[in-house]
């Protein structure tokens, strides 16, 4: 049954409870958000999805907590938040509901679990404390600096800043829901590109895209460069070694480190080169044949040829 509430705490909010939000709201935009610790509220009903509140976790009654003794717990042992509990039951939906296609779907809830809703399980739970300068920038942390300060105390000022939370937290998970699209997209369009490269070591793609985990999953360790057009040019780039980190599997020459126009065309002499970046891991070119030609010279030297 189509609820006509979604029900979580009233008071202070929480990344969980606001990313749960997110999805139910997209789901269920004809339903009202309900902020209350009240019984009449927190007590299951067909009417209503209960989240973040009521003590209890069951699926069947469509109540989500996670505060209770005996919480849920994921199957390595992981705690649940409700955000975790409602991506469980309701990501899927949320996915076909945003328009990605079928086939994506297990892959991109896979995903977003991994990278985006358990961090948040994590730390909603105390199991994830993020330090160091960077820990007062997490996503968490910035939700709840949307909270009113201790003297705005006007009765509805919990609420209001909850919705306008809740805008934020949206526009974060629809970007990274897109962006895991994509690059599912891309990879079609990479592996075929790897395909008409054969054994080459220059990737051709028809447009700049995320291109390294398609390379990665492909298993093709022979390539070492990537170009593409740019909106007025053409881009030479590297492929890192791993995802973390900036090593390459082959640099861009030493000799055309910082050089541009008319310099970089005397060092490498390829009539159209125009920029290299002095970390030698892109390059440009003003036309398709010299962005070509140059990956070649580079793969030539990072080869010993």
């Amino acid at each position: 049954m189509i609820p006509d509430f979604l029900v979580t705490h009233s008071g202070g909010f929480h990344a969980d409870e606001l990313l749960s939000s997110v999805i139910l709201t997209r789901l269920f935009p004809q339903a009202r958000i309900v902020r209350s610790r009240a019984p009449e509220w927190i007590t299951p009903g067909e009417d209503r999805i209960i989240y973040d509140v009521g003590g209890t976790y069951d699926p069947v009654a469509r109540i989500f907590d996670h505060h209770q003794r005996g919480a849920p717990l994921r199957e390595d042992g992981q705690p649940y938040s409700s955000f975790g509990l409602i991506w469980k039951h309701y990501g899927r939906d949320y996915l076909a509901a945003s328009g990605l296609p079928e086939a994506h779907v297990e892959a991109v809830h896979g995903s977003f679990d991994a990278g985006f809703v358990l961090p948040i399980d994590l730390t909603d739970n105390g199991a994830l404390s993020p330090s160091g300068p960077l820990a007062s920038l997490t996503l968490p942390v910035l939700l709840e600096t949307l909270k009113p300060v201790f003297d705005e105390v006007e009765p509805e000022a919990d609420d209001r800043a909850f919705h306008a939370a809740l805008a934020v937290a949206r526009s974060f998970v629809e970007a990274r829901i897109g962006q895991s699209a994509a690059k599912l997209r891309a990879e079609t369009i990479v592996h075929q590109a790897i395909q008409a490269a054969g054994q080459g070591h220059v990737l051709e793609l028809p447009r700049g895209m995320p291109f390294r985990p398609a390379i990665v999953k492909a298993g093709a360790d022979h390539l070492l460069f990537v170009v593409h057009p740019r909106e007025k040019d053409w881009c030479v780039t590297g492929i890192r070694r791993a995802e973390e980190g900036f090593e390459l599997r082959a640099d861009l020459p030493a000799a055309w480190a910082g050089l541009t126009n008319g310099e970089l065309e005397a060092v490498c002499g390829i009539e159209g080169a125009s920029f290299c970046h002095n970390g030698r891991f892109i390059a440009a070119a003003r036309t398709r044949e010299a962005a070509l030609a140059m990956a070649e010279l580079a793969v030539r030297e990072a080869l010993g040829g």
